[in-house]
């Protein structure tokens, strides 16, 4: 089951994305998680925090997966 993430701007970056969905607690922890976590945007390995996510890319963190509308 995925979580539908419905944008309010062009774009959101990943380290955003990982605060908002409460998978790290602050903006600060998203390099450190993206080097230990295996995170995947639209099936490659994304370690970048500031990867700009649009709509259509779809986001898996261990079992979690966010489809950005």
């Amino acid at each position: 089951m995925s979580e539908k993430i419905k944008l309010e701007t062009e774009f959101i970056t990943l380290g955003q994305l990982l605060k908002d969905e409460g998978v790290i607690a602050t903006g600060g922890q998203a390099k450190w998680f993206l080097r230990e976590n295996s995170v995947l945007v639209n099936g490659s390995p994304e370690d970048r925090r500031g990867k700009k996510l649009r709509t259509g890319d779809v986001v898996v963190v261990g079992d979690q997966t966010f489809e950005i509308e």
